[in-house]
């Protein structure tokens, strides 16, 4: 069976579709997928069973970029093609199936949408799929016999960070000798491209309490990592998706974006928001490239009883 499964470009919407990715898996006997979707998330489905190709969707100038991956696959039948993004070429493919997100989406979850797709009645959660490769590497790269924090602490956009200092007095009272996860190491991740934004809660952290993996990683490795992570804390972004399917217990901080849309997916999950509701968050001439962090009206006190709470209902739950 060939299925065609066009999914995103942004990390975090990729990561909620493989959900769908793995249903499409397990109720088709001797599949072969091919999965278009853009360079950042791409790395996420390297080992995905029954993995045709990958298709890399670099954007190019005059949205060329669709009319290769049209070029690329119209020599195909497909029996199933699945278009989160719904691209017009993807209508010009020979298939006996087409299944595409509806336009202007709800006010469900972005990983309920997603399940809607397929009329699905229960949501199939985000699920990765790795090898003994990346969990081998995890073990050499964590500190052994040690719990570990994991943080998030950018995004791709400056507004919906919470600020370093903060997130620096936050991890000093979880990891403190009467914090929650007292004498635990941090892991921290990113880009390395973000590596400035976060230098100095970096520097903070004590040397010998540090596992600085920022720009260091793939997304698979960082999985396994965090699979094996006592707990995650972090920005609304991609790493918390990551997180989230995991299984390891994860706490995200919104401001600027709207967790009933894109709060982390699972019973081991919460969520957290500034004082200020989305809806009167931003400021007037509002511009996502260049404003500083909305996430002021978070408190430390806030997220660290946040994490508490969701400590103590996830209690048991730590793999490392």
């Amino acid at each position: 069976m060939n299925i065609l499964f066009v999914t995103s470009t942004r990390i975090g919407d990729a990561i909620l579709s493989t959900g769908l990715l793995e249903y499409l898996r397990a109720e088709n006997a001797e599949i072969n997928v091919t999965i278009a979707c853009g360079p950042a998330a791409a790395p996420l489905f390297d080992e995905f069973p029954g993995l045709k190709q990958i298709i890399v969707l670099d954007k190019m100038i005059l949205s060329l970029h669709w009319l290769r991956l049209w070029f690329l696959t119209i020599g195909t039948h497909w029996d199933i093609v699945v278009d989160l993004r719904n691209a017009p070429v993807t209508l010009m493919l020979r298939c006996r199936k087409r299944y595409t997100l509806p336009r202007g989406g709800n006010n469900n979850r972005r990983v309920e949408q997603i399940a809607g797709v397929l009329n699905l009645t229960e949501v199939v959660a985000p699920k990765l799929w790795t090898n003994e490769y990346y969990d081998n590497l995890a073990k050499e790269l964590l500190p052994r016999g040690k719990k570990i924090l994991a943080v998030g602490p950018t995004a791709n956009w400056q507004a919906k960070t919470w600020r370093q200092e903060n997130f620096a007095e936050l991890i000093e009272r979880l990891t403190s000798s009467s914090g929650i996860l007292s004498n635990s190491c941090v892991l921290l991740l990113g880009r390395d491209d973000e590596r400035p934004m976060v230098q100095r809660l970096i520097n903070s952290i004590p040397g010998d309490k540090l596992v600085d993996l920022i720009g260091r990683i793939d997304l698979l490795t960082a999985y396994a990592c965090l699979r094996r992570s006592a707990f995650y804390i972090g920005n609304d972004s991609g790493l918390m998706h990551l997180a989230a399917a995991s299984g390891t217990p994860t706490l995200g901080l919104f401001g600027p974006t709207k967790e009933e849309l894109y709060a982390p997916w699972g019973k081991n999950t919460a969520v957290v928001r500034t004082t200020i509701p989305f809806n009167n968050i931003f400021p007037e001439n509002f511009e996502h490239r260049t404003s500083e962090s909305l996430m002021d009206s978070l408190t430390v006190d806030m997220a660290y009883d946040a994490a508490q709470a969701l400590w103590e209902r996830t209690r048991g739950k730590f793999n490392g």
